[in-house]
């Protein structure tokens, strides 16, 4: 791959893993690791469904609507201050090992993070997970009022960094969100630490990674 000019990253998922709330979720249920992929499943439906309807709320106010629809389709009864609680681990989401030494190996090009996060969530994660001086730009959806995979999000990163998308090589673990940014231009790369199959969608990944430390500098 050429030289890129500037590096895009998705944030949940990619940056921080969105499982690490399973130890808050031991407080409630014996198996947090099915609440916590139902909340998560639930939390990327609301978001597409939203952006379908026109009908933005922030990510932390999704967010906190997909894990109370969690915890009554498992059946599990808690409390507002148990609630309160695993949202708030939301805030402090650890990275992934290969997150920072892979940023810092990039450092001398723009990084930025593109999120579907609320800007106060994004920056609760970048300020807990020490990252601040491993980006440039953080960017929310917020900013435009909709959700990936939508094209005036994706939109967000050139505008920014003053970069063509095809310049840019835009990173993430979500497939369906590589898809998204390829089909505006981007260069993708897919970081494909669990071992999944591509997405059937016509827009496969200019290159695939296990570890953002594998991406090019």
């Amino acid at each position: 791959m050429s030289p890129v000019r500037g590096y895009v990253f998705d944030a949940y998922g990619t940056l921080f893993d969105v499982h690490a709330v399973v130890e808050a979720g031991r407080e409630i249920t014996a198996d947090p690791a099915a609440l916590s992929a139902l909340w998560r499943q639930k939390q990327l439906e609301y978001t597409w469904l939203r952006a379908l309807m026109g009908r933005y709320e922030d990510f932390w106010a999704v967010t906190e609507s997909a894990l109370r629809y969690a915890l009554r389709r498992l059946g599990l009864p808690a409390s507002e201050p148990q609630i309160r609680r695993l949202m708030d681990a939301y805030l402090a989401l650890t990275c992934f090992p290969d997150v920072r030494p892979g940023l810092e190996r990039l450092a001398g090009r723009p990084r930025a993070i593109l999120s579907n996060g609320a800007p106060r969530m994004l920056e609760a994660a970048v300020r807990s997970s020490g990252l601040g001086a491993h980006v440039d730009h953080v960017l929310s959806v917020d900013a435009v009022k909709t959700y990936k995979p939508s094209p005036r999000v994706y939109a967000l990163g050139p505008e920014t960094l003053r970069v063509p998308a095809g310049e840019l090589l835009f990173v993430s673990s979500n497939a369906w969100d590589v898809a998204g940014a390829k089909a505006c231009g981007y260069r993708v790369a897919w970081c494909n630490r669990a071992d999944a199959p591509e997405e059937e969608l016509g827009a496969p990944a200019d290159l695939v990674v296990t570890g953002l430390d594998q991406l090019p500098v």
